[in-house]
């Protein structure tokens, strides 16, 4: 565990209390729910405290310290949704942050830290090394207790950031129990999912019943619903038997609707998440917002910019030998792929460094390539266009060849306002394009939605990915990738020890690509991110072979046994930072086919059918 500077500390906690808080409006009544909940925590972690102090002297047992825990965890998940909503950056950061390094930011500088919070040291309690890491519990629980407490004085003394909006809080909780809770991402040592899941609902009736704003609701559904779900956890808590789909059908989303079809949903998140809040079913296609990550505003879009866009993706000429188009490395038919392990480059024989991912989905990103070097959609072309070994050209140049074209001349007239053939409406028109090819209507969304039925392997398959596959706490529901919720506004990388062949084939060797090390991101060159590559969404996983940014993995069960065997850690192989835990998943082979029936229900290419 690393030693936190004085003044980084300071500095830090006082940022993080101070952060950006999306959803300030003023001042309103407070709500006794919230306060009481705020204090209560407070006073778990004082026990805590408490408790890892005798535990370090060896005065109580692992497991009453275990209980203590829990206990601090249950009082945290019962305000979390008030907290993390208002406070994002310091929930995040400080109270509940993934046990991973991190950078942070502190003016024109980036610092490397070890995470902290209620994540960390419930993977460190519950782990068989608890006994041999008693300084780590002690140092990390006085570094909570002390970041809480500081925000917990503050808020008594100034108040509460509040806001109008009162359900979204709610609904964003919803988000979180079902993409970060019940897949034990939350939980990485004690896999107490069910427990905290129940928690979660009670704090959401404390504060709808103690809140004078939902007075003139009829709170009867909501109440039924979070009693039921509440009875329903109680009697289901083993991690590996929980069933995701019956607990998103009858609880998550009939909840998220009733939620969303109170008042008080205005979109103050617009600016700061991707998350639609109009959208009432977490598997359909307007779920997030694709004018959130790029430059292009909903307003300025439109059929005919989607046309002209269109034409330039297939358009070979705008590159510098007049022989490659974004097409040429991102064919339809293949689910905007093209099948090999790296794509080729301008230059007979040679590749590009790595391989080409699909672009159903891509759009919803915050930064893009594997590496994670671009910020928008726009600035991903970009990257391709100047790329020697790709297109090798400029706009400059590509601009002055589409004013000779009378096609082109006439297509930006009708797309634009102005009719001017630019940079700026060029990379609107390609942006506009690719940001239409979502991916939504798969067999598995549709059955989420109750439209149709799925093999029962494919449901078995389901809850392995999200249980004790532990593939989602990587892949995030409901979009299959690293873009995270409950805001969906970053992108994760993941450190997986990837070989440079199938493990199948001897000897094993990890592949050399160094990945976000070496991205010209410059604040982000740490250790933590060498051999880090972005998560990528698994839908359309079965058309999209062969895999990984190396291409070197041909088959999803040559995928399965890597991720089965722990990684290239769990294989032996000597990393630095490996995200990905080590220790083998134990799936036998009936459980690995399922979980490839789930991967092939989640296939949609309906947009490659429009014209």
């Amino acid at each position: 565990m690393r030693s936190y500077p004085l003044l980084i500390v300071i500095l830090l906690i006082g940022f993080a209390i101070m952060s950006f808080n999306p959803v300030y409006k003023g001042v309103e009544t407070e709500n006794t729910a919230v306060t009481q909940g705020l204090a209560d925590f407070k006073s778990k972690l004082e026990r805590l405290k408490s408790d890892v102090y005798s535990f370090s002297e060896d005065k109580i047992s692992l497991e009453e310290l275990q209980k203590s825990l829990s206990s601090t965890r249950n009082s945290f998940k019962e305000i979390e949704f008030y907290v993390a909503y208002h406070y994002p950056e310091f929930t995040k950061t400080h109270l509940n942050a993934a046990p991973l390094f991190h950078i942070e930011a502190a003016g024109t500088s980036a610092y490397t830290l070890p995470p902290e919070g209620l994540q960390v040291l419930d993977e460190l309690i519950f782990s068989d090394e608890a006994a041999d890491e008693k300084e780590k519990i002690k140092e990390i629980t006085i570094f909570l207790y002390n970041s809480y407490s500081s925000f917990y004085l503050s808020s008594v003394k100034n108040g509460l950031s509040k806001g109008n909006n009162k359900t979204l809080p709610l609904r964003i909780e919803l988000i979180r129990m079902y993409s970060l809770g019940v897949t034990g991402f939350d939980t990485p040592g004690s896999l107490n999912i069910s427990e905290e899941a129940s928690h979660a609902f009670l704090g959401m009736k404390k504060y709808i019943n103690n809140d004078i704003y939902f007075k003139n609701y009829n709170l009867q559904k909501a109440n039924q619903i979070l009693n039921n779900g509440i009875d329903y956890l109680s009697k289901n808590t083993d991690f590996e038997t929980f069933d995701r789909i019956e607990f998103y059908k009858v609880y998550i989303q009939p909840l998220y609707q009733e939620f969303g079809s109170w008042d008080g949903n205005e979109d103050d998140l617009k600016e700061f998440s991707g998350w639609n809040v109009k959208n009432k079913n977490l598997f359909s296609s307007d779920f997030l917002d694709p004018y959130f990550y790029t430059l292009l505003k909903s307003n300025e879009d439109g059929a005919d910019l989607r046309k002209l866009g269109k034409d330039i993706f297939y358009d070979q000429n705008l590159s510098e030998n007049n022989k490659m188009s974004c097409a040429t490395c991102h064919l339809p038919e293949n689910a905007f792929t093209d099948l090999k392990p790296k794509s080729e480059s301008n230059t007979e024989g040679k590749t590009v460094l790595r391989n080409a991912p699909s672009l159903y989905n891509a759009v919803f990103a915050k930064r893009f390539f594997y590496d994670l070097r671009a910020f928008y959609l726009e600035q991903q072309a970009e990257h391709v266009i100047y790329n020697e070994q790709e297109f090798n050209t400029s706009y400059e140049s590509i601009i002055k060849k589409l004013k000779t074209k009378p096609e082109y001349k006439k297509a930006f007239k009708t797309a634009f306002k102005d009719g001017k053939i630019t940079k700026e409406n060029f990379s609107k028109a390609l942006s506009s394009y690719v940001a239409s090819l979502y991916s939504f209507e798969s067999d598995f969304d549709r059955f989420m939605r109750n439209e149709k039925e799925i093999s029962d392997d494919a449901k078995k398959g389901y809850n392995l990915f999200m249980g004790k596959a532990n593939c989602a706490t990587c892949h995030f529901a409901p979009h299959f990738s690293g873009l995270v919720p409950p805001f969906f506004n970053e992108n994760e990388s993941e450190v997986l020890g990837i070989t440079k062949k199938p493990i199948s084939q001897k000897p094993l060797e990890l592949d050399g690509d160094p990945g976000r090390i070496n991205s010209p991101v410059k604040k982000e060159n740490s250790w933590i991110y060498e051999n880090s590559f972005k998560t990528t969404t698994v839908r359309n996983i079965a058309l999209t072979k062969p895999y990984f940014h190396n291409g070197a993995f041909n088959t999803l069960e040559e995928v399965l046994d890597f991720y089965n065997e722990g990684g290239g850690e769990g294989l032996g192989l000597k990393m630095k930072n490996q995200t990905l835990p080590a220790d083998k998943l134990n799936l036998t082979q009936t459980e690995i086919k399922q979980i490839i029936a789930f991967l092939n229900s989640l296939t949609d290419i309906s947009k490659t059918k429009e014209k």
